[in-house]
């Protein structure tokens, strides 16, 4: 009996902590204000003027973020040396896909006397090459792997209708000096 009478209390103690405050009044007070303000009105948004879609024509360009190739022109404006043309009947390797700015050099590792470049892609796969490899989308064949750098070369166009080659490294860390 003892115990229903403290239980009861304690019910009788917490109800009453329960009772509105001047703070409820303020809030019932606040709502009524509101309320009674009506509904606002937003303004429409303004209309959408179409903008004429732009086709960009520039894509087969060197891009403006490389070094431009230097053309030595001799005699009747052609170029002089051996002639060089990328192999097009050679099966593409994936890393050609990518714009050599594209690609980082991340590592190296050392497998049976042969070492190989860690090429980090944009897409952030990871691929082993090797010298003789080819990566860029400018037919980039390596030459060597230091360290800390992939020499490669690459066949770009000339601008005249023919091709050179250029000389290329892509440091560890992922930066490519022409």
């Amino acid at each position: 009996m003892l115990r229903h009478s403290l239980v009861l209390l304690a019910c009788a103690v917490a109800v009453s902590g329960c009772s509105s405050s001047g703070k409820d009044a303020e809030l019932d007070a606040y709502y009524k204000e509101v309320h009674e303000r009506g509904k606002g009105r937003i303004e429409p948004l303004p209309p959408f003027e179409q903008v004429a879609p732009f086709a960009y024509q520039a894509g087969g360009f060197r891009s403006p973020f490389e070094a431009p190739v230097e053309v030595v022109l001799g005699r009747n404006n052609r170029v002089e040396g051996r002639k060089v043309r990328p192999d097009a009947t050679r099966v593409k390797q994936y890393l050609e896909q990518f714009n050599i700015g594209q690609l980082a050099m991340v590592g190296t590792l050392e497998q049976r006397g042969q070492l190989y470049a860690l090429v980090r892609d944009v897409e952030e796969g990871v691929h082993r090459v090797r010298a003789g490899d080819y990566m860029g989308s400018d037919h980039g064949k390596i030459l060597t792997i230091h360290d800390t750098a992939i020499d490669l070369i690459e066949i770009v166009s000339d601008g005249t209708g023919g091709w050179v080659e250029r000389q290329r490294q892509v440091s560890l860390g992922g930066g490519d000096r022409g």
